[in-house]
């Protein structure tokens, strides 16, 4: 293969391959590794969503790039009855492949190159930066808008509740951040994947009318059923917004073929519709997340953010390296924050999704 042809030469190195030997490392603690690396769920899917997939599965035509009528409208029902999202039109959702398919894909559906600049958090989800650079764009890294100085982006990411802090935007910082779009005619996409999952206040939408006031011209939210209906393994995913926005998504992914099989949308629909599994998985994780952190704290952890989300933000005032062999030397893996830019390298990425009893062995092993 010629040069020319090697799209993973854009990239980074995988980040998860620098932790092989850390790994490694901590499987051989007598009690097995409590991996607490990445975020993938692990309580079983509600049966009443199997039960919707299960019922779908003998349909054998194509499925709707768009999603069935009956998934736009529980969606639109969903982000209403759940976060307070008003004035959504059904025709402005547009179910993905997962979230991560569509983030790493939107600066090209979007039609970004070389010319444009993509701006993304400066602790920050690494997808964000590898759609950018699939695209050929320019990379900023900001938290504030005064940094961007008198640069324009041609599409700014967001992400509250944050992956991997935890850290929740306000009201007033996501209205500047509105206005800034309406301004300078920006993109933005909001990441709003662990918006069920607030542990302390409000996390709202950029589409909450507070922040938008019902205009949602250039804003996108990302939304996904991972990880408060744990359909990771679905990939069951959707964004929503301004309906021009999703509308040229939609001529885009129609054209390359980009749909959610039927049955999982029909999944999707009963998961969007049920208020209950999300509230018991909701207080699972609230549960692990007491239990480790104060682990993490008697242990001599300190937690920066990590007001929502599924991820403790820790630091023991180190190397995130040195941090993550002293964790491997207790059986214990996590994700170091260097993984998400350059001013994580203090910190690591410890995750709530593993099971009652592997939490309470990585607290056993912490505060031994």
């Amino acid at each position: 293969m010629s040069v020319r042809g090697r799209v993973s030469s854009l990239l980074p190195d995988f980040p998860w391959d620098t932790i092989a030997s850390v790994k490694a490392k901590a499987a051989t603690h007598p009690g097995g590794i409590v991996d607490l690396s990445v975020g993938t769920p692990v309580d079983p899917v509600d049966p009443l969503i199997r039960a919707a997939l299960s019922s779908a599965s003998a349909v054998p035509g194509y499925p709707a790039t768009h999603g069935t009528p009956e998934l736009r409208a529980a969606a639109v029902d969903a982000l209403k009855r759940r976060y307070g999202i008003t004035g959504l039109d059904p025709a402005a959702v547009l179910p993905a492949i997962g979230t991560k398919e569509l983030i790493a894909g939107l600066p090209r559906l979007l039609g970004l190159g070389a010319d444009d600049l993509v701006v993304i958090p400066e602790v920050a989800y690494p997808t964000y930066e590898v759609g950018a650079l699939l695209a050929g764009a320019q990379v900023a890294r900001a938290d504030g808008l005064t940094q961007l100085g008198p640069r324009t982006p041609a599409l700014m990411f967001v992400n509250s509740p944050s992956n991997p802090t935890g850290r929740v935007l306000g009201v007033d910082h996501l209205r500047k951040v509105v206005e800034f779009a309406r301004e300078r005619d920006v993109v933005i996409a909001s990441d709003e994947c662990y918006l069920g999952l607030t542990w302390a206040g409000r996390a709202p939408s950029i589409l909450d009318p507070e922040v938008s006031d019902g205009d949602h011209t250039n804003l996108l939210a990302v939304h996904s059923l991972s990880k408060t209906s744990n359909l990771a393994s679905y990939r069951a995913g959707f964004v929503a917004g301004d309906p021009a926005l999703v509308a040229e998504l939609l001529e885009v992914r129609k054209h390359a073929g980009m749909m959610v099989p039927f049955p999982i949308q029909a999944a999707m629909t009963a998961a969007l519709s049920d208020d209950t599994h999300e509230a018991q998985q909701r207080e699972r994780y609230r549960a692990r997340r007491d239990v480790l952190r104060k682990a993490l704290e008697q242990a001599g952890f300190r937690i920066d953010h990590s007001e929502a989300g599924l991820y403790l933000w820790s630091t023991r005032g180190e190397s995130c390296r040195t941090t993550l062999d002293w964790l491997a030397d207790r059986g214990i893996l996590a994700a170091p924050g260097d993984f998400y830019g350059p001013t994580g390298t203090e910190h690591v990425r410890i995750a709530l999704t593993a099971t009652d009893e592997r939490i309470a062995e990585a607290a056993a092993r912490l505060t031994a």
